[in-house]
């Protein structure tokens, strides 16, 4: 391949790159109006999806246990409450990616919050209907409970400052406890990001600048609180003492920095787009860790 042939592919290469990310980012920004086209292709798009990953779930995990009446039960001691700060963190962040997407299709700003934000707390609740009608687990009104309050901490924001001055993060490290009971915590790094409370921490994310608008302080920069528990093989610290375990059950509090991703400065919508969905994972900090065991400092943690 000649010089003059080689500097003309690069040129049309740079350019098709250049002409595909402007189209990219035409596409990804929100409408000043009411665009019904995106609308009714996000209404469509969102509403397959749940019945798609409902119908999933209730094939591939549902399937595995024995079906009983509608039953409740009461989960709230098991798992030392992370289950439900999981709860509450996922419903947090699929009503805030919901209002988002309504937004972006020029959605009024009363709707985002009664249609988008609240997305999260409709699809957990569908979730947890399919978990009353299976014996092995029952419906909770403790997650149900977790649910609306994910839900209200984004709506309240909306209402009370129009904007998200404190977000729901999470964070996650792989623990020695997934290797003494796998079938509970995971075998795989995905299983147990999902299944070992243990390695999990939730945070309160809180935007420092927008609390105090006339200072010098970074746009960027968040304190973070954060919530963990340790020590746990299964949800009930009575089937741990079963299995003759060692281990103490612990609460664990969490003090640290973080970053506002979505506050950094862009004119890129793909860029906003990327940095919207990354801003629900914690960065990790240098954090000072609490609980009646230790006050230990982590370099980073994460």
């Amino acid at each position: 391949m000649n010089s003059k042939f080689k500097y003309f592919f690069l040129l049309f290469f740079v350019s098709a790159i250049s002409f595909s990310q402007s189209k990219l980012n035409s596409f990804l920004t929100p409408s000043d109006t009411l665009n019904k086209s995106r609308r009714d292709i996000l209404a469509i798009s969102e509403a397959t999806a749940a019945g798609i990953t409902l119908i999933g779930l209730n094939q591939l995990w549902y399937a595995d246990y024995e079906t009983s009446k509608l039953h409740a039960t009461n989960d709230n001691d098991e798992w030392m409450q992370m289950d439900k700060f999981g709860h509450l963190f996922s419903s947090y962040q699929i009503g805030r990616f919901g209002a988002d997407a309504l937004n972006w299709s020029g959605v009024s700003k009363k709707n985002q919050l009664i249609y988008g934000s609240t997305l999260g707390f409709g699809f957990l609740t569908a979730v947890e209907v399919l978990d009353g009608f299976s014996k092995e687990w029952g419906f909770s009104w403790g997650d149900v409970l977790a649910n609306g309050l994910g839900t209200g901490l984004y709506v309240g924001q909306e209402l009370l400052w129009e904007e998200q001055r404190i977000s729901v993060k999470f964070s996650f490290h792989q623990t020695k406890y997934a290797l003494l009971n796998p079938d509970k915590l995971g075998e795989s790094f995905n299983e147990q990001l999902l299944k070992d409370y243990n390695g999990q921490t939730y945070w309160f994310s809180a935007n420092l600048h927008s609390f105090f608008k006339e200072s010098k302080l970074p746009k960027w920069i968040n304190i973070a609180f954060g919530y963990g528990a340790n020590g746990m093989l299964n949800g009930s610290k009575d089937i741990d003492n079963q299995l003759l375990t060692n281990n103490v059950r612990y609460h664990q509090y969490y003090l640290s920095f973080d970053v506002n991703l979505e506050n950094i400065k862009t004119d890129s919508h793909f860029l906003k787009t990327i940095l919207s969905v990354f801003n629900s994972i914690k960065v990790p900090f240098p954090t000072l860790e609490f609980s009646k065991k230790r006050c230990v400092f982590h370099l980073l943690y994460y």
